[in-house]
This record gives C-alpha cells, structure tokens and sequence, in this order.
C-alpha cells in the first residue's frame, strides 16, 4: 500500500478543511498535482481536495467550522475553503454530459471512478486519502512511475474535450516524462491529427502553457515532438527549436536555472508578443536578450547597458545559436560590466557642444570608454573631447 508522507498533509490548516467538509460522512480526498508532485519527491504549491459533498454543503460545512467559504467556480462545483490564511480548492465528484473546449455541462456523483475519468492524464487522476494513503482507479501510480504522459482512455475524445491539453501533454512530458522513453505513440497521434484545433484557444492560454513548458528542466525533446506533429507551427509560426538543445546543455554547464523568456529568444518565432500574449515586461525582455544575442556587444558591455541576468542570457542564447562555449571570463566579465560607471558627464563638456552634438559626443567617448575595457579615465577621454 503506498502512502504519501507529507508535512502539509498534517498542516492544522489543512486538517481543519477535512475535518469540516468530512465533519458528515462525506469522503474527502487530495487529488491531482499535490498527489502527483508528492509521489515524485516535489513540493506542491496548492493543495486541492475531491469530496462527494454537493458544493452548497462544502460551503455550509466550512463555515459552520469557522472557516471561510468562496464560490470561485459554484457551478462547476469547486468552492475556494480559506483555512489560516491558505487557500484549498474543493471540488465536488462530477462527470461531464458535454464539453464545448474549456467549458463543459457536468453533472455531480458518488462515483470517484467517474470523476477520475474526466480529467486529462492518468498521473493527474491520482487521489489520496487525509492520512496518504493512495487511492489509484485508473492506474496513474504505473505511469507516472515508468515517466509516461498518457491521456485517459481515448485521447482524441480527451483532447476534443479542450485542445489546450494538446499543449500540456507536451508540456507535462517536458516536466514529468521519461527522456529516454519518448512521448506516447497514440497521445501523439491524436495530438497530430487535432493539432489545427489549436488555433480555436486564445493567446493568452496557449502563452501560459508554452512559458510553463519552456521553464522545464529540458523542453528540448518535447519542441521537437511539437514540429514534427505540426503543432509548434500551428502555435507559433517561423519559431526553429534547433539552438534550444545546444541552449540547455550550456545552461547545465554553468550552473544556470532554466528560464522561461531566454529558451523564447532561443525559440523566435513570427510576432511573439501577439502569438503568446506576453506581457509588456516579458515583450520588452525578450526583445533586449534577442537583439542582444543577435548583436555583437561582449559580455561586459551587455552587462553595463542591460544589467549582468540579461546579458548572461543574451550569452548563453548567442553561444547556442553559434553552437560555441560561453566566455571562460564569463562571470568576471559580468561583474566588472555591471559595477562599471561612465567617468564622464554632460557638464564635462559644456561650453564645447550643446545639443544633438552634445549627444553624440558623449556616445563617442562612451564607445572609447568600453573598448578599453572599461579602463579609462575620465581625464584619458576628455583628450578626444
């Protein structure tokens, strides 16, 4: 028998909402990612709980506990239980009678199983009970264990049920497959076959999705499944994975946490900011690392325009598109472009240029400036004034 051994399991904040919601015979159980992260050794940010309760008694149950009931999604039978301060969503056992993509009629039930069988993957249909132990109806703990990413019974009706799962199945392998085992011959079938149903979700869906998939420890294999499958193209035209791999093997080399934004300037892609929805500070960032990789500024002078995060990234992404190892002085380049201040100011020069001349003087002598290395004086670049 295989029990979860977690310390929010026990959390007084959680064992007050089961209390509560169970505080009537109902069945309570975890289900989902806190299960599923919880199995694999991975620490769960939300804890979500199932129970046969109708969502009007989560809510009276809760309150009359003392705790605070939110109707976040009544009608789909998930009620938000704030429990100190945390938040739990408990949903009420449902199946689905029809599905129109990210929305469906459903109806509720007794039946764990029928609940079970309308979720996406079989490692997302794992449950456990308030002390852990785990409670398995479709074989997801098999799954999960050997790194396989399988939808639930058929996938052309899962998918057709919200094409955005299309998306998460390359995106769940990136995280949770086995590398060496590759991707689901029949999930990927379904995924190539629907894949122009990709083009019915909104940016903004399919943006979150890629930036999740791209954070990945290696998103490398599950890119490439994506253009041979025709979805990568249905999602964002003109995007050419082949830097990526190069990219991931240099960011283990030196030690550098994934990043969501740098594999995206790795990627490219046909209007990036429209095709995903990125926001103005994601636009404005990958544009910087893109230009910059594209560019031939050294280290130190990204460092010194853009700050040493954006320039290491703008190095990683030029050393993958070249397919070259990054800088030996890498870092040391890093930490004097970014501590370097301009020796010389407007005022140095006053008298002698105004205006738009002023301007360019001063850009002049900062261009010196950083071809010696950063190295000299103010007094050494007034002589060219």
């Amino acid at each position: 028998m295989t029990r979860l051994d977690e310390p929010w399991i026990a959390r007084p904040e959680t064992v007050a909402v089961i209390k509560a919601i169970g505080s009537e015979g109902h069945p309570v159980l975890f289900v989902g990612g806190c299960v599923r992260n919880a199995l694999l050794g991975i620490g769960a940010a939300d804890i979500d709980l199932s129970t046969s309760a109708r969502p009007e008694t989560v809510m009276a149950l809760a309150e009359t506990h003392g705790l605070k009931a939110i109707p976040t999604g009544i009608e789909h039978g998930t009620v938000t239980v704030v429990s100190g301060g945390l938040p739990f969503e408990v949903t009420t056992f449902r199946r689905d009678i029809e599905t129109f993509g990210r929305r469906a009629v459903i109806a509720f039930t007794e039946d764990i199983g029928e609940d079970a069988r309308r979720r996406d993957f079989t490692m997302n249909a794992l449950y456990a009970e308030p002390d852990g132990t785990l409670v398995d109806p479709l074989g997801g703990l098999d799954d999960l264990r050997a790194g396989k990413v399988r939808f639930i019974e058929d996938a052309t009706a899962r998918i057709t049920e919200d094409y955005l799962r299309i998306l998460r199945f390359f995106r769940f392998h990136a995280w949770y497959g086995d590398p060496d085992g590759g991707l689901d011959p029949e999930g990927l079938a379904a995924c190539a076959a629907l894949a122009e149903g990709l083009q019915a979700l909104s940016k903004e869906r399919i943006g979150a999705e890629m930036l999740k998939l791209l954070a990945a420890p290696d998103p490398a294999p599950a890119m490439a499944a994506m253009v041979a499958t025709g979805c990568l193209l249905r999602v964002l035209p003109g995007a050419d994975p082949k830097a990526l791999p190069v990219l991931v093997h240099l960011e283990a080399q030196l030690g550098t946490p994934p990043k969501a934004l740098r594999r995206l300037a790795a990627l490219g892609g046909d209007n990036v900011t429209d095709n995903l929805r990125l926001s103005r500070s994601e636009s404005r960032d990958l544009g910087t690392i893109r230009q910059a990789a594209l560019g031939d500024a050294k280290a130190a002078e990204l460092a010194y325009r853009h700050g040493a995060e954006m320039a290491r990234d703008a190095t990683l992404v030029r050393a993958a598109f070249l397919e070259s190892p990054t800088p030996v002085s890498l870092e040391l380049d890093l930490a004097k472009g970014k501590d370097a201040v301009f020796p010389v100011a407007g005022n140095d020069l006053a008298g002698r240029y105004g205006g738009p001349e002023l301007g360019r003087k001063l850009r002049e002598l900062e261009s010196i400036w950083i071809a010696s290395d950063f190295a000299a004086t103010r007094a050494d670049l007034l002589k060219h004034s």
